[in-house]
């Protein structure tokens, strides 16, 4: 991937410090970026305008808990870690698979990291996805129907909940808002929970893709179970407690390593 331009980059240092740190002052923000106060002023007005943040106090804080960031920071969030599971993701699938992929911004970089794969067929409702992929001019995508959400470009409105039942694929590639300490997925709608429960159902392997800061985040609607997956794909050692249990059903989980720039891979079944 091509590296961003110098304002891009302090947008995603603000990014990622916000949500890992909480509120942040204008003045810690400058220190981080390397930059005057009055330039990273002028960065976080414009995430704040765009939703991206809230001022509060002379800095910034993330929106009121229970509501999920807006997708251009989710873009943004984390996303080196999402790169790296996406090109995990690309080793895993094979030339000419048949895929779904679900919403959300790690599945888009997993669909940006296929676009030198022959042959695919996708069926998404997921349009980050679909526009990443038609790059790719081997690859046929087919997309749901149905009223759009403007600013996460995804389908997820009741008529489109049937989609994915139209099909049998090879692998269903999907992500989650959030998984409980007892492993339980969680989203922020029940649309969201039920287009991905409709995509696991319908594809021969699903492959979770999620990375470490999805692990004891706060969202409000329960849907599925970690362990439904057939693998799971992550930057980093996941819990103890959801390693355990990925290990006793059988559940692949892999996990970038960066000593070997390979995955470490624990296939669960001893």
């Amino acid at each position: 991937m091509g590296a961003g331009s110098p304002a891009d980059d302090r947008a995603r240092l603000i990014m990622e410090a916000v949500r890992r740190d909480g509120y942040q002052t204008i003045e810690a923000l400058a220190a981080l970026c390397g930059v005057k106060p009055y330039t990273t002023r002028r960065d976080v007005i414009g995430l704040c305008d765009r939703g991206l943040l809230r001022r509060k106090h002379g800095g910034v804080e993330l929106p009121p808990e229970g509501e999920n960031l807006a997708y251009p920071a989710r873009q943004v969030l984390n996303i080196e870690a999402k790169r790296r599971i996406a090109e995990l993701v690309a080793r895993d699938v094979p030339d000419a698979a048949t895929l779904f992929f679900g919403i959300g911004t790690t599945p888009e970089q997993c669909a940006l990291a296929l676009t030198e794969h022959p042959g695919l067929r996708v069926m998404t409702n997921n349009l980050n996805v679909a526009m990443a992929l038609a790059r790719n001019p081997s690859c046929e995508i087919t997309i749901a129907g149905g009223r759009v959400r403007n600013l996460d470009r995804d389908v997820v409105a009741a008529e489109a909940h049937g989609f994915f039942s139209n099909f049998a694929v090879d692998i269903g590639i999907y992500g989650v808002g959030a998984v409980a300490e007892d492993g339980t997925l969680l989203d922020f709608g029940p649309d969201e929970v039920a287009m991905r429960r409709n995509l696991a159902q319908h594809c021969r392997q699903r492959f979770l893709v999620l990375d470490h800061s999805k692990f004891g985040r706060d969202a409000t609607v329960r849907g599925g179970h970690i362990t439904e997956a057939t693998a799971v794909f992550t930057d980093r050692p996941v819990p103890p407690a959801i390693a355990g249990q990925l290990k006793e059903a059988g559940v692949r989980l892999v996990v970038w390593s960066d000593d070997a720039s390979e995955s470490a891979s624990n296939n669960g079944r001893g």
